[in-house]
């Protein structure tokens, strides 16, 4: 009856919702780790689950004996079950929400972690060169730190989807969670490097695999995958020198501290980004204000 539930959720989810493929296998892996922890217990069917169960089920994610989870991997879970719960409520599976006041563990303030201009300068430029995945990499590294889009959203692009509007248009369309789209601007280095890499190397990738719309290709002529783009990045992270981490993620979180120290409304940045909430964005606020207090302890005489 449980397993049937948790079904029947992520198909409301995936069709009914739209939510990303990712994020409904997201969802399954919370809700199958939920539903095998209440086989345990025992609990055979929705009805018989308590808010008691929930707050255990919370206790143990935080205690269990392989790889507790830390608090934020807990609340993502607890959020993926208090919507299955909503979802058995109007559904009428249960007469109650049992999970409506579980709460989360608090998190720390957790701020992006971006790195300096001089630092994305550093490790564009380790890309550089005239060789097939050169171009490549210096496309996809460019474009991520120009519109700051989520690799995922980068990497399920089409040819179609940039030929007209990157190269003429300066514009990129992005499709992100729960397939929203947005528009983003392209600066002239990105528009610049996507058309060397369509021009001279993508055909050479396209003839090594079978025919595919995809924009960024890997070796053997296959989209470039997420992983693969991780890879990339670490790679040219290590030619360039930089000592701290790095990750697709980390041009996103750069792209968005960078037009805010620049001056940048955060409203505007909260549409490139594609951020349903300002409140997401304004995290970004506090990485400037903290470079700013550095910045004025350091070079203000009576600053301390």
């Amino acid at each position: 009856m449980i397993e049937a539930a948790v079904d029947s959720y992520l198909r409301h989810v995936s069709i009914e919702r739209g939510l990303a493929t990712n994020t409904v296998a997201a969802y399954r892996r919370d809700l199958t780790m939920y539903a095998a922890w209440l086989e345990d217990v025992p609990v055979t069917e929705p009805r018989g689950i308590t808010a008691a169960h929930i707050s255990a089920f919370v206790r143990f994610l935080g205690t269990r004996g392989e790889s507790p989870l830390t608090a934020a991997s807990i609340a993502r879970v607890l959020s993926t079950v208090r919507g299955w719960h909503r979802f058995l409520l109007e559904e009428a599976l249960v007469d109650v929400d049992v999970a409506h006041e579980t709460k989360p563990p608090k998190l720390a303030m957790r701020l992006p972690k971006a790195i300096s201009i001089d630092e994305v300068t550093a490790l564009l430029a380790a890309t550089d060169g005239d060789d097939v995945l050169q171009l490549r990499d210096k496309a996809l590294l460019e474009l991520l730190y120009a519109t700051g889009a989520r690799v995922s959203e980068v990497v399920s692009l089409n040819v179609d989807d940039v030929l007209a509007e990157v190269l003429d248009e300066e514009m990129v369309r992005l499709t992100g969670k729960g397939d929203k789209q947005r528009i983003v601007p392209v600066g002239s280095y990105a528009r610049a490097a996507v058309n060397a890499y369509v021009v001279r190397a993508r055909p050479t990738l396209s003839g090594r695999g079978k025919a595919t719309p995809a924009l960024f290709l890997g070796v053997r002529g296959q989209r470039v995958s997420r992983q693969n783009a991780w890879l990339i990045i670490r790679a040219a992270a290590e030619r360039a020198g930089l000592t701290v981490p790095v990750s697709p993620h980390t041009l996103r979180h750069s792209f968005a501290t960078h037009l805010l120290a620049g001056g940048a409304d955060v409203r505007v940045v909260q549409e490139l980004l594609g951020h349903s909430s300002v409140a997401t964005t304004q995290i970004y606020t506090l990485v400037t204000v903290d470079t700013l207090r550095d910045m004025y302890t350091t070079a203000h005489p009576r600053a301390r």
